[in-house]
């Protein structure tokens, strides 16, 4: 198992490039202090260099000073281990590497030099604490090493040269990044939709609303809202088979287009000014509750959070309340923690509606108000 100690193995020079149709790279990996990481590693335990890129993939290069099994004792180990996190992606990667002990002045020592064919298959992985590496038990005895030229003031250094074909480095960078030779668009079923709604063709369903007619697709409308299922195909559905036209009371014009805009394409107009989109999206928000579209109950209700302000903050508190809306009714009791929010509301008349229509969120605003009060003055104290 890996073991991690001060660093010992150290990257000098890390380079890679393509030639004819093959990546290449290479990694020198310096062993400095051999005789301290041999005393502090026992038999079977490793220390790794720095990860480095070869291919698109992510690799580093396991070092075993005291053997990696018993049949290897005596010997030095080295692997090369390819990354689970970053390399593991695709299927396969293929490489040719070759480990070499390089002499004083740079250069490879032929008769430690060892060169394999490397496939690392993603089934191999068992998990991210076991990774995939592939090199040479027997690298060469320590008797080898310790008693050559190589070994100069405790310290030498191995070169790890790796070929991967080019055309496996490119599925695998495909892979690994999530590329496909097929892109497919975003969905576009709401434009669709809202076409359908605009041109009315296939209309089978007619609304008054305000003096205003609206044609739409009951089947649409049912599908997206319990209360239209039960108007226009449950029960309810023998109480408008007398008329063609469904009258809907106590709803704006405006207010109902958006409603229908919303079932057809999920998002509201988008031609709204900051002001229209305050006042609709109040409306909307009763309409939503009327009719169980809890999406744009919801919706409706993120958006007033952004218009809170002291002239509206009374009404909209109203509302949150009569419409068990959690998340707006939080954000305006939040709007008025300020001592100088709270007074210049209390002086508008909105202040007044909020106490006649729903006097208990006054007791939720002085609980509110009591909590930061003790909240402040207790980080006072301390």
């Amino acid at each position: 198992m890996p073991t991690h100690l001060p660093p010992p193995c150290a990257t000098s020079d890390a380079r890679s490039a393509i030639i004819g149709g093959e990546v290449t790279g290479h990694h020198i990996l310096d062993i400095e202090g051999y005789s301290h990481i041999k005393e502090q590693l026992r038999h079977g335990d490793s220390t790794t260099s720095l990860p480095f890129t070869v291919g698109g993939c992510s690799w580093y290069i396991s070092y075993y000073p005291n053997g990696c099994r018993h049949s290897a004792d005596g010997f030095i180990g080295i692997f090369l281990c390819l990354e689970r996190s970053r390399g593991a992606a695709a299927a396969c990667v293929k490489a040719r590497v070759k480990f070499s002990l390089l002499d004083r002045a740079g250069k490879p020592v032929p008769s430690h030099s060892h060169t394999t064919v490397l496939i690392f298959d993603d089934k191999i992985f068992v998990s991210a604490d076991y990774p995939c590496c592939f090199g040479f038990a027997e690298f060469m005895r320590r008797a080898d090493l310790e008693k050559s030229e190589h070994l100069k003031d405790d310290s030498f250094t191995i070169r790890c040269d790796i070929t991967i074909a080019n055309k496996l480095c490119k599925e695998r960078r495909r892979a690994a990044y999530g590329l496909t030779l097929v892109k497919v668009p975003p969905s576009d079923l709401h434009h669709h939709l809202g076409e359908l709604l605009a041109s009315k063709q296939g209309a089978d369903v007619t609304f008054r609303v305000a003096g205003e007619t609206f044609r739409a697709h009951r089947y649409i409308l049912a599908s997206r809202s319990p209360v239209f299922q039960a108007e226009l195909l449950g029960p309810m559905r023998e109480s408008h088979a007398a008329s063609s036209v469904v009258e809907v009371q106590d709803m704006e014009a405006q207010v109902f287009q958006a409603l229908l805009e919303f079932v057809y394409t999920d998002a509201l107009p988008q031609d709204m000014t900051r002001e229209e989109e305050a006042v609709i999206c109040q409306h909307l928000l009763v309409a939503a509750d009327r009719y169980s579209m809890e999406r744009l109950k919801l919706v409706c209700e993120d958006r007033l959070c952004r218009h809170i302000k002291v002239a509206s903050v009374a009404t909209t508190l109203a509302l949150a309340e009569q419409h068990r809306c959690r998340g707006l009714k939080e954000a305006c009791l939040q709007f008025l923690e300020s001592p100088a929010v709270l007074n210049a509301v209390a002086a508008d008349e909105g202040f007044d509606y909020l106490a006649n229509t729903c006097p208990s969120v006054l007791k939720d605003l002085i609980l509110k108000l009591t909590d930061c009060h003790l909240d402040l003055w207790g980080k006072q104290v301390s």
